[in-house]
């Protein structure tokens, strides 16, 4: 009887968490939605235009133009996060555009959490950003969350490390899902 008992609720369990997933990844909007294309597959992640809008309308801009395609990450830290968005591959450099005013709000940083980059100024978020490998949420409050991985994070986990890395990897392709159809149609 304990058997049982102890089976179906490890059965509900999965149930549950795989619910949650799928429904995570059915919930998305195309317009609202980063493809992000690494070596290893594809990651999708939720923006989050409702606590960000700035940085989100930026990296719909810069991912439209391609900015974002062949650039390295340039700072992976094992048990913190990976970063990216320079495109000298330095950790110095940004967009051409104008650097973002903070929109610091109060989701957390948890892992596949994507924040924006800054330096000590609040208000210098450009084009780099990061994603959290794992709890962050020492950064809660000081730097701006502008989206969350919902599916493929193992090919995040799978990004070289270091600071900056022997051979980086690179960015192969991100764009928003909405662009992908006009893509495909033409």
């Amino acid at each position: 009887m304990l058997k049982t008992i102890t089976l179906l609720l490890g059965s509900l369990l999965i149930m549950t968490a795989t619910t949650t997933t799928d429904a995570k990844a059915a919930d998305l909007a195309p317009e609202n939605t980063l493809l992000l294309d690494l070596k290893d597959g594809q990651v999708k992640i939720k923006l989050m235009p409702d606590i960000a809008p700035k940085h989100v309308e930026r990296i719909k801009t810069l991912a439209g133009e391609g900015f974002y395609d062949g650039i390295v990450w340039h700072r992976v830290i094992d048990g913190f996060m990976a970063q990216t968005g320079d495109p000298t591959g330095t950790g110095t450099g940004g967009s051409e555009l104008p650097d973002l005013d903070a929109e610091f709000n109060d989701y957390n940083f948890g892992r596949g959490t994507i924040g924006a980059a800054r330096s000590a100024s609040p208000n210098s978020a450009n084009s780099q950003w990061f994603i959290c490998f794992d709890d962050c949420s020492f950064l809660n409050n000081q730097y701006t969350v502008w989206g969350q991985v919902v599916e493929g994070m193992e090919h995040v986990d799978n990004i070289t490390r270091g600071e900056p890395p022997k051979n980086p990897d690179k960015i192969v392709k991100l764009r928003v899902a909405d662009t992908v159809k006009e893509e495909t149609a033409e």
